[in-house]
């Protein structure tokens, strides 16, 4: 029998329904069943690296992993990653398909996209029990009505019962869901089972009157309210969201106000991806975290001391994002802030960006020819010149490379010297290839975990003999598919890394974290003092799941998914 599916769609974005969509997949495995989570078309910035080397939007692969199940590339079938110029890549399956315009590209998409999306789910039903369903945006959306492929289309293709969910937090809620009720055609109104009314927060009693109304106005019965929940308990996907998690600032600070905060700035860039990189890093006690915006200084406030650490994080359009640093001031800025004895770290794009030189001879990156002229003055359109803190370049190729990888630190140079032989493990997912050629040392041996899969080896193989240009590995090659990954200066204050993740394991943040209270006469903290990040996690899922499970009316939801 094929799997019952139940649909979350939101009257808006940002409204909740990841996290309610996580919190059910959670709620349903641990009633008994298994369960799995669906997407059929996401656009976001922060990825997921499946086991066998797949990339699908991060809340689905979070939504796996609360399920107890591993992540595979049908739960999502299309995730777009926006490039710039109202172009995205397309992710199909979890490797890139094409890139892909905001006007006619996107019409014509939608003819290829449901029958793959049709299979997709088809294959999950077979395998589960349970599959919830999250929406994109809003199913109102008039104008997008032809070319919408995540919502009503796909609720139809499951026969599933659909819960429209509104923040009440914000404000106009209830008015929310009559509109996009009243905005549906009949027989997609026919689908929606109900509405769930997220992020509550005051007297429940004072909303039972509008719960009543609502209810007589539209017919449809309200499932549950669902509590306003303070901490982030499961990993943010849009970049929306970092004005969420920039209420984090100084929270540890807060709670351990007797230790002297170490300051760590992340760049807030335009195309920033894979923010969820620096959660556990925001956590560390004594940390103070802070995303800095486009015009603000890396020193903030005014007077303040100069930050102990910045971070370059990942992008979508490494080239494009370097233009920017440089326009907006902060490349000069953060080569004094090095001068001056600062910490840097490049993970990804931050990495790539951090190197002598990066060449694009296939136009990978979008605008390349374009923004290479304004950096360099006129100069090379297939090169730009990086910020020259570590001896490494870096090609861009065709390929992608996606992959979970496992390793430990091998780098003896300052704060990673008392790392070494530490066991580590992340994920990679980008474009291009770095080489170290003089003067740096790598920081880790890795290895590809069981099952990935490195989509760019051949095609760079191919691109190699065609142009007659060295490839770097990545970084460099060895033996049985061992890898020299990242780069350190001489002198210890600059690093750059392809580990997504990196921060996750708690060793080597936790040494990053004393290294920095050391430079500033503070005492270390001990080696790990608390629950690691994976108990955490699965800590975090339990408690999301109890909350919402409060929230929702259980019985009614089982009735109308018909699992019961």
């Amino acid at each position: 029998m094929p799997a019952k599916a139940l649909m979350i769609q939101g009257v808006a974005s940002n409204v909740g329904k990841s996290v309610l969509v996580t919190a059910l997949c959670r709620i349903f495995a641990q009633d008994g069943y298994r369960v799995a989570p669906f997407k059929a078309w996401n656009m976001a910035l922060n990825s997921y690296v499946t086991r066998d080397g797949l990339e699908i939007g991060r809340a689905q692969g979070v939504q796996a992993e609360a399920a107890g199940v591993e992540a595979t590339g049908d739960m999502n079938p299309f995730l777009l990653k926006p490039k710039g110029n109202m172009t995205s890549q397309v992710i199909m399956r979890g490797k890139p398909w094409a890139d892909v315009d905001a006007g006619e590209g996107r019409r014509d998409f939608v003819n290829v996209a449901l029958p793959v999306i049709e299979e997709s789910l088809g294959r999950l039903r077979t395998q589960f029990d349970v599959i919830v369903i999250e929406g994109a945006g809003s199913p109102a959306e008039i104008n997008l009505r032809d070319r919408d492929v995540a919502n009503m289309k796909v609720a139809k293709m499951a026969n599933a019962p659909v819960l429209l969910v509104a923040d009440i937090d914000r404000g106009g809620a209830l008015a929310a869901i009559v509109g996009t009720l009243a905005l549906l055609p009949e027989d997609e109104r026919g689908l929606v089972a109900g509405s769930v009314l997220n992020k509550f927060r005051g007297d429940f009693e004072i909303l039972r009157p509008g719960i009543e109304i609502l209810e007589r106005r539209t017919g449809k019965p309200v499932v549950g309210v669902v509590p306003y929940i303070d901490e982030p308990l499961i990993d943010e996907e849009d970049s929306v969201s970092i004005e969420r998690l920039a209420s984090l600032e100084g929270a540890a600070a807060v709670t351990y106000a007797a230790t002297p905060a170490v300051e760590i700035v992340v760049i807030r860039l335009p195309h920033i991806s894979n923010f969820t990189d620096f959660d556990a890093l925001a956590r560390e006690p004594g940390v103070r975290l802070r995303y800095v915006r486009e015009g603000e200084p890396l020193s903030a406030p005014p007077g303040a001391s100069s930050p102990d650490a910045i971070i370059i994080p990942g992008t979508k359009n490494t080239i494009s994002d370097l233009s920017y640093l440089r326009e907006a001031g902060y490349a000069a800025e953060i080569l004094e802030l090095v001068r001056r004895g600062a910490q840097v770290i490049g993970i990804c794009g931050g990495y790539q960006m951090l190197g002598r030189v990066l060449r694009d001879p296939y136009h990978t990156e979008a605008n390349t020819e374009g923004l290479a002229g304004r950096v360099n003055g006129g100069g090379a359109p297939d090169e730009v010149p990086g910020l020259g803190l570590l001896p490494t370049e870096t090609t861009f190729y065709p390929g992608k490379r996606t992959v979970r990888v496992r390793g430990r630190v091998i780098a003896r140079v300052g704060w990673l010297g008392e790392l070494a032989g530490e066991e580590i493990s992340g994920y990679e997912i980008h474009m291009g290839r770095t080489t170290l050629v003089g003067g740096a040392a790598p920081i880790f041996q890795v290895r590809d975990d069981i099952g990935s899969q490195d989509e760019a080896r051949g095609r760079d193989q191919d691109a190699m003999e065609a142009s007659g240009k060295p490839v770097g590995g990545g970084d460099i090659a060895s033996d049985h598919g061992v890898t020299f990954e990242g780069a350190v200066s001489p002198d210890g204050l600059v690093m750059g890394t392809y580990l997504h993740g990196i921060f996750d394991n708690d060793g080597f943040r936790r040494a990053f974290v004393n290294h920095l209270r050391r430079k500033k006469g503070l005492s270390p903290l001990p080696r790990m003092d608390g629950m690691s990040s994976r108990a955490l996690r699965e800590l975090n899922f339990d408690k999301l799941a109890a909350l919402v499970r409060k929230g929702l009316n259980m019985d009614m939801l089982y009735r109308l998914t018909g699992v019961r």
